[in-house]
């Protein structure tokens, strides 16, 4: 799969990133949730209006995967007061590394987290961190095999259910 690249999302590109976002949100979480937390997520949290937002955000940045023109996955990175917690501007958060399910396995996540890495190095950041479920064994080990490493817990709010996700940081060699 060497036809992979990544490119960076813009307003023009919104109806793909909610068709990409929404896709492989339910793909990772539809199993262990219920369908009207999930249903109501991804209304809000894919809202046009939400996305627009983001985009316009100067501190977050989103990051297509495509193959063959068409969009297989997506990264979202936030720096300093976009930060989603911790609002260091020493670091880059990692919001979210999505990709589809038929993807998965193809090296998609790893180019896209190997992005984030080289924007964490060009911003100087001293560190990565991103907050991921605890009930998602394939991303924990996917940031551990990375080198991340536990440092914290939160909640995370799908509808009306409160989750935990566990916090992990990746300290950036200068």
């Amino acid at each position: 799969m060497t036809n992979i690249y990544i490119e960076k999302v813009t307003l023009n590109s919104i109806d793909q990133l909610q068709k990409i976002g929404r896709q492989t949100f339910l793909e990772t979480f539809s199993a262990g949730n219920t369908d009207e937390n999930m249903k109501s997520y991804l209304e809000e949290g894919f809202s046009v209006e939400k996305l627009t937002a983001e985009l316009n955000d100067k501190n977050s940045e989103f990051y297509f995967a495509a193959f063959e023109n068409n969009v297989i996955g997506y990264l979202k990175i936030n720096f300093g007061q976009s930060q989603t917690e911790l609002l260091d501007d020493n670091a880059l958060e990692i919001e979210r590394i999505y990709v589809s399910k038929e993807f998965h396995g193809k090296n998609v996540g790893q180019l896209l987290y190997n992005r984030a890495i080289q924007i964490a190095r060009q911003k100087n950041a001293g560190y990565v961190w991103l907050g991921v479920w605890e009930e998602n064994p394939r991303a924990i080990s996917f940031y551990r095999k990375n080198g991340f490493v536990e440092f914290d817990k939160h909640i995370f709010k799908l509808g009306n259910d409160e989750q935990t996700d566990i916090m992990m940081k990746l300290i950036i060699d200068k």
